[in-house]
Formats: C-alpha cells, structure tokens, sequence
C-alpha cells in the first residue's frame, strides 16, 4: 500500500488546521504542533517551506502564525504534496538500470499509480476537507475554547 510520508501527512493535517479554524486571525505554528504532538522545530521547517511554495502567508509578532495564502477553495492537497516533494525523491528512481522486469514492467506501473495518485490530490482542496469535517462534527478550535462552566 501506497502511503504519504509523516512529513506529508502532517503537513496536509497542519495546512487543513489553518483553513478549519482560521478567520479570526493567524494560527501559532506551536499551537498547532502541540495539537499534532510534534517538535515545534519540526513543523517550522514544513510550515516554512509551505510559506515559500506559496500556501501559507507567515504573519510575525506577538500575535503571529500563519493564514492561507489563498482561499481554500484554491489550494488542494496536489498543492501541499507538490510543494512539500523533494526533487531527490522523484529522482530516486530516475535511471534505474536494474533487470529488464523492473525497468520495463514494474516501474511503468509505479508511474502510472504515482501520476494517478496525484491527479486525484489536484482535485481535492481544503474547502471539501473542512466540509467534510463540518459533517463529521469535528469540534473548530474557537468552539472549544469558548466552552466554559459558570
């Protein structure tokens, strides 16, 4: 089975975060690694990179974190993937000269399933995800902390 990376799932699970509850302002990138248990540090640089690929705007100060860039219709996770995917990694197997069976049989098919595979993620963007979300009754962050006992 064909899976993402951690550092995908956690980055398309991150930008889905801000599209979900942002709106009232920036999203704290510690906020947001706390809620997915991760290093700050960690989420940094995949937030960073996201900010240079032109998904995420990064807002500094006290008060700082991040918005979308764009309006969530406008971003899917194709985006997110091809932003976040290293050059090295589609390259890895570029060249590959092994035996006649894997050149000429198994990588098409690996091919194939990858350009698949990432058409599908084009045609998936953040406004379907935080519908569905919606749907499921997950809880946005500015519900949870307005709930409080008197």
């Amino acid at each position: 089975m064909m899976t993402p990376s951690k550092k995908l799932f956690y980055a398309v699970e991150a930008v889905l975060y801000i599209a979900y509850n942002g709106g009232s302002g920036p999203i704290s990138g510690r906020d947001i690694a706390t809620r997915q248990g991760l290093p700050p540090r960690y989420l940094e640089q995949l937030m960073q990179r996201l900010v240079r690929g032109g998904i995420l705007r990064g807002v500094r100060g006290p008060h700082g974190g991040y918005l979308l860039a764009k309006e969530r219709r406008r971003i899917t996770v194709g985006d997110i993937c091809h932003v976040l995917t290293d050059e090295k990694d589609d390259q890895d197997m570029q060249g590959y000269a092994g035996t006649p069976l894997g050149g000429t049989v198994v990588m098409p098919v690996w091919e194939t399933a990858q350009k698949q595979t990432m058409e599908f993620l084009k045609q998936v963007n953040l406004a379907e995800l935080c519908d569905q979300a919606l749907a499921k009754n997950i809880r946005k962050e500015s519900e949870e902390k307005m709930d409080f006992a008197i």
